[in-house]
């Protein structure tokens, strides 16, 4: 497993590499076997590590790693972007089992994040946040975000969104039955997640309203 975690390691963060690797591999396994056809796997096998590697590496690291914690101990902003954004070089530092740290490194487009979304979702500074990783081979981590006090606010935050959205157009109308229930519903997906006794009630008394408006 420890193996398999530096590989994931290495394809996830050096992808250029990966591409060199990959075309001596395949020359030379070409060349030896003299078919040409062994060259063929390169430009698939590049483009799909490029998509790929990352939540490839976080699903293992989910699946098969243990529990702890690291701190990022640097943030440097480069001139490279994103999206439009700047990609930021990250050091972090990883508690192990036996209570020390290792040090690490990552970057905006090399941080393996779960759960897999179509979001870079990096915690703040000298903050402890939850990760896992294989035990032997620490420096490979996956970052729990949602799992960490930012990423759970954060989480909060937008599941708040439709209930606020569904309590504007309630307040602005409340005769408007379609309004009601859109804000029934958004409540009720909130208090399944988020224990509130105050949208509870608020629930039990806009099901009365809509039974009058009926």
């Amino acid at each position: 497993m420890v193996f398999i975690s530096k590989i994931l390691f290495f394809t996830s963060h050096h992808g250029f590499y990966t591409v060199i690797i990959l075309l001596v591999f395949f020359g030379l396994l070409s060349f030896v076997t003299k078919k040409a056809w062994f060259l063929a796997p390169i430009i698939p096998l590049a483009i799909l590590n490029g998509f790929a590697g990352q939540y490839l590496n976080a699903w293992y690291l989910n699946k098969y790693g243990v529990e702890s914690t690291a701190i990022i101990t640097s943030d440097v902003e480069t001139n490279s972007t994103l999206n439009d954004m700047y990609i930021h070089d990250y050091e972090a530092i990883v508690r192990k089992q036996d209570g020390k740290y290792i040090s690490t490194y990552f970057s905006t487009t090399s941080a393996t994040i779960y759960p897999i979304e179509n979001a870079i979702r990096i915690p703040q500074t000298e903050q402890h946040f939850p990760v896992k990783y294989i035990p032997g081979y620490e420096k490979n981590i996956v970052i729990l975000y949602y799992q960490s006090e930012e990423g759970s606010n954060r989480l909060q935050y937008e599941k708040m969104a439709p209930v606020n959205s569904a309590k504007i157009k309630y307040e602005a109308d409340r005769t408007n039955k379609e309004f009601v229930e859109e804000y029934i519903t958004a409540l009720e997906d909130y208090v399944r997640s988020y224990n509130s006794e105050e949208y509870k009630i608020k629930i039990e008394e806009l099901k009365k309203e809509l039974k009058q408006l009926k």
